[in-house]
Order: C-alpha cells, then sequence, then structure tokens
C-alpha cells in the first residue's frame, strides 16, 4: 500500500480505503459555465478561471445522486483543479454540503501535466493505496476514455464544456 499525496485532503480523519466512487468537480458538481469565458482566448486564462471557481452553482442533480450513493461507499473528488484552489473549494463544498472524503488536487507542481494524465496517474496512486472504484463520473470525454482503458465504468455527465 502506498501513501497518497500530502496535499490531499480527508474530509474529516483519515479512513481505511474501500469500495469509493470517483467524481469530478467542474462540470459534474460545479456548474462552471459562467467562466467558461476564460477558456475561450486562444491564451486561456487557467488563474482567473480557477480564481472564480468559488461562486459557481450546485449542479443539484448529481449532488443529490452523490448523497444517495451508498453510505459505506467513499466518495473521492477527483479534479484538475490546481493546489492553489484548495481553500476556495473546500469553502465552496461546505457551503453546498457536498458529499465527499477525500478531495484530490493537483499539487503545486503538477499544474503542467494535461489532465488525462494527471487522472491517470491519481487513479493508480489512490488503487495502489487500497480503493475499489466502481465508477466514475466525469464530464471531459478524454477522461471518460482513460477511465474505460483503465477497467474503470464511468457514467459520462454532458458539461457541454468539450464541445
Amino acid at each position: 500500500m502506498s501513501d497518497l499525496p500530502r496535499h490531499w485532503v480527508w474530509r474529516g480523519e483519515p479512513q481505511p480505503p474501500g469500495e469509493a466512487v470517483l467524481v469530478d468537480v467542474d462540470g459534474v458538481l460545479a456548474d462552471a459555465a459562467g467562466r467558461q469565458w476564460y477558456l475561450d482566448d486562444s491564451r486561456r486564462d487557467w488563474l482567473g478561471f480557477f480564481a472564480a471557481a468559488g461562486e459557481d452553482p450546485l449542479l443539484q442533480a448529481q449532488a443529490e445522486l452523490v448523497r444517495r450513493l451508498e453510505s459505506t461507499l467513499q466518495v473521492v473528488l477527483l479534479t484538475a483543479r490546481p493546489f492553489s484552489s484548495r481553500e476556495s473549494t473546500l469553502s465552496w463544498l461546505e457551503s453546498r454540503n457536498v458529499r465527499w472524503d477525500l478531495l484530490a488536487l493537483r499539487g503545486p507542481r503538477e499544474t503542467v501535466v494535461q489532465a488525462p494524465a494527471w487522472k491517470r496517474m491519481s487513479l493508480i496512486k489512490l488503487r495502489e493505496f487500497g480503493f475499489k472504484f466502481l465508477f466514475a463520473l466525469e464530464d471531459d470525454p478524454r477522461i471518460v476514455k482513460m477511465y474505460y482503458d483503465e477497467d474503470l465504468p464511468c457514467v459520462y455527465i454532458h458539461s457541454g464544456y468539450y464541445e
């Protein structure tokens, strides 16, 4: 069993890994449509995009789905948000009463890694730690494909961000 990165956050006390689900944040739980304009230019403003994340509305249907999952399942939020958005993400989760057990953000030196590659590496770390994932919820078609390649069923949530 490996250790998890120190910058990942447990909601409460660390738990032994068990059966779990992987859930993306932007486009799955958070409606980032109001800040997509930061990414419309040829020079995407990722800093502005993530700085504005604290005001996102909650996507109620997906949040309710996650709330209704079997209580014995652990909910791992695997998001490509950078470490710099940690506090605003935690505040957002708390203020919207989102169910989660572990929040996995990109580390301070991982922002140059493309999201599908970073999520693949993170999935491998989580599995090595002992999590047994039943499925994932994801809105990025590239990551949906990666999960299937990694033998993890994935429910595609259409956010419209990747059209």
